[in-house]
């Protein structure tokens, strides 16, 4: 199931597309303001973002340049400017595609699944870095500050997860079902022993500090 951003400050427009897409079988997120937006995508978790132009707050323009400084996420243009000068910019700072409004849903759905697609082919990264972690991920191995973290297949899937989104929150169930593919039980102490052992093993390296507990939510990374 794709999570789609919708960024867009007409709320008609906003909550139709997110009606019709939610019918494909998306997860839709709203957001009616450029600000509002940059706070939903700091948030992590998201496939693809449909980001109007002319936004209160923070405009499309802006935020796709931000977005662009980190990451290759797909992003799709929905704008009212009709000028090729104006989708040729946007295209050159970093949008991948651009629909004119009005726009038929159905043709918006075809080019979202174009850029998943695009997306999902795109090569897969060898490491993943987070400060002083570096992650083989063929290799299933952690070096934290230079030293050598022997990790369980398990714990190697916990780090990957929350290293992944560094600024996102996982409660234990998003944590648990992500890296044993299996439903959550709400007794289940087993992310907490984890996470615990995580720490321990992370103590010579001086960042077992990076893993941080949300009372009440679940675990993030530290800023």
């Amino acid at each position: 199931m794709p999570r789609i951003l919708i960024i867009e400050d007409d709320t008609d427009i906003n909550n139709s597309t997110a009606a019709y897409l939610r019918r494909q079988g998306c997860e839709c997120v709203q957001a009616f303001s450029g600000t509002e937006g940059r706070l939903l995508w700091q948030a992590g978790g998201i496939d693809l973002l449909l980001v109007d132009l002319m936004l209160p707050g923070l405009s499309g323009g802006e935020l796709i340049a931000e977005i662009r400084g980190t990451s290759q996420t797909p992003v799709i243009v929905l704008s009212a400017k009709t000028e090729l000068s104006d989708k040729v910019e946007l295209l050159g700072q970093g949008a991948d595609d651009y629909l004119t409004k009005p726009y038929q849903l159905e043709e918006l759905w075809a080019r979202i699944l174009v850029q998943l697609r695009h997306a999902s082919a795109a090569p897969v990264e060898a490491s993943l870095r987070y400060r002083d972690w570096v992650l083989n991920l063929e290799e299933m191995t952690l070096t934290a500050a230079g030293q050598p973290v022997s990790l369980t297949a398990h714990e190697f899937k916990i780090v990957e997860l929350l290293a992944s989104r560094p600024k996102r929150v996982f409660t234990k169930q998003q944590i648990y079902e992500a890296v044993w593919q299996e439903n959550y039980a709400i007794e289940d102490k087993t992310i907490t022993v984890h996470i615990s052992n995580i720490r321990a093993k992370l103590r010579p390296s001086g960042t077992d500090g990076y893993i941080q507990t949300v009372w009440g939510i679940g675990f993030k990374l530290a800023e």
